[in-house]
């Protein structure tokens, strides 16, 4: 349902470097950055898969901190992600491990991003 999102970091090029690394455990990286021409100068980039859908917009304050999941096609991907994510500086927000109380096959590790988004990688496949 939903095609993409978005969310603003105080700094592009330490958040970019965050994302850079958490991401690639899932298969996703940075795929564009909009030209400044059109963004008025600021630093915009969409990490994806296949197309962007998780948009970095540089701000002079970050955006109220969210929560994302990205799906994660195996359990090995959402420990990869978590390891990756901390490596890059994030904060642990939640070990990668089942989540029976969302459901029996919720595998979820969560972090915090540089700007304090609550960054998660998610499996629901049973393993």
């Amino acid at each position: 349902m939903i095609d993409h999102i978005g969310i603003k970091v105080v700094d592009f090029d330490r958040a970019k470097a965050f994302y850079d690394q958490a991401m690639a455990p899932l298969g996703a990286s940075l795929m564009m950055m909009v030209p400044a021409e059109f963004t008025g100068g600021r630093k915009v980039g969409g990490y994806g898969r296949d197309r962007p859908v998780y948009w970095l917009s540089e701000g002079e304050t970050a955006s109220d901190a969210k929560h994302v999941a990205f799906t994660a096609r195996s359990r090995a991907e959402v420990d990869a992600f978590h390891a990756a994510a901390l490596a890059a500086g994030g904060r642990d927000n939640g070990a990668p491990g089942l989540r029976p109380h969302y459901h029996p096959d919720y595998y979820g590790a969560f972090v915090f991003d540089p700007d304090g988004n609550n960054i998660e990688a998610v499996c629901h496949r049973p393993e």
